[in-house]
């Protein structure tokens, strides 16, 4: 996000502000409209790899506006210790679901083709609730560390009035920065290694199956690759060093290269992610032909209603 914002003129914060509003405000109305059409039917309720898909799209709604409200604010008020860290928390805790989130739809599709016969007794809804419960667990412990750190190394920042609202501003403790290294390395490692790991398996499982396995394999393998896109761009949070260095390099272009790397890295990504596999998936996207068709045709059966005219004498 923009650290300097508050050096731009009016035009140029009130621009920004309002990119950044609409866009939050349409991307999360595409996302709510995906967990509408997911409410609506029972048969993706009943779904762990549905459940798992919901998940990952109300987490991005999450983060998303907690995002936003923090690019605002820093633009118009200076924040305190408190209201900044819970919206720093918010952030650093739904980012880090997503990569856990796709690992643990990456082993549902390993476990329908390659353990077909246990798929029903392994991956129940209650489990999956389950693991997303542990998903928060583990992303809210890495992401309260760091303010534990902070607290035992620099505790009187929590008594400054104003701060610079960023992670990397306010987490600098030289603790802060192994920590960080060590949870991004291990969390993208295990992502990394179970995506590749799943489709390598679905791969060979696919080969030695009947014809009627090996498509289902083959659609399977097409998801689990599709989840090692989601990550890449669950990735780009991770670019935004190379525009803060490209910043130093251009100090005059400075504040509208921190607010295109908010854009690409925060905000974009919210609806690349979910967008590319709601549209992808054969059954999602039926219902949401289906939804519009049936408000289409509720739409003309109003407007074909005759119209009655009562003469009063």
């Amino acid at each position: 996000m923009n650290l300097t914002g508050r050096l731009d003129s009016f035009s140029g914060t009130f621009t920004k502000n309002f990119i950044t509003f609409a866009l939050g405000l349409i991307i999360n109305c595409i996302n709510g409209f995906f967990v509408h059409i997911y409410f609506k039917s029972q048969v993706f309720q009943r779904d762990p790899r549905y459940v798992l898909y919901i998940h990952l799209v109300i987490n991005d709604i999450i983060m998303l506006t907690a995002c936003v409200m923090l690019h605002i604010l820093t633009y118009s008020v200076p924040l305190g210790f408190g209201t900044c860290h819970v919206l720093l928390l918010i952030g650093i805790i739904t980012n880090k679901n997503s990569p856990l989130n796709l690992a643990g739809m990456a082993i549902e599709r390993y476990i329908s083709v390659c353990r077909p016969l246990h798929h029903t007794q392994i991956c129940t809804v209650r489990r999956t609730y389950a693991l997303i419960g542990l998903i928060w667990a583990i992303s809210s412990i890495s992401a309260l560390t760091d303010v534990f750190i902070v607290l035992v190394k620099r505790p009187m920042l929590v008594f400054s009035k104003g701060v610079i609202c960023h992670s990397t501003s306010l987490y600098n403790t030289p603790e802060n920065k192994a920590h960080r290294v060590v949870v991004q390395v291990v969390t993208l490692s295990f992502v990394f290694l179970t995506v590749i790991i799943t489709y390598l398996k679905v791969f060979f499982a696919a080969r030695v199956a009947s014809t009627a396995t090996k498509d289902s394999a083959r659609k399977v393998r097409s998801t689990i690759l599709l989840h090692g896109v989601q990550l890449l761009i669950c990735m780009l949070s991770y670019v935004a060093p190379f525009f803060n260095l490209l910043a130093i390099h251009l100090p005059a272009s400075r504040n509208n290269i921190y607010f295109s790397s908010f854009l690409v890295t925060n905000v974009l990504p919210r609806l690349l992610s979910p967008l590319i596999y709601g549209v992808r998936d054969q059954r999602f996207s039926s219902h949401i032909k289906l939804y519009f068709s049936c408000k289409c045709c509720k739409a003309k059966k109003v407007k074909q209603v005759p119209q009655v005219h009562t003469r009063f004498k």
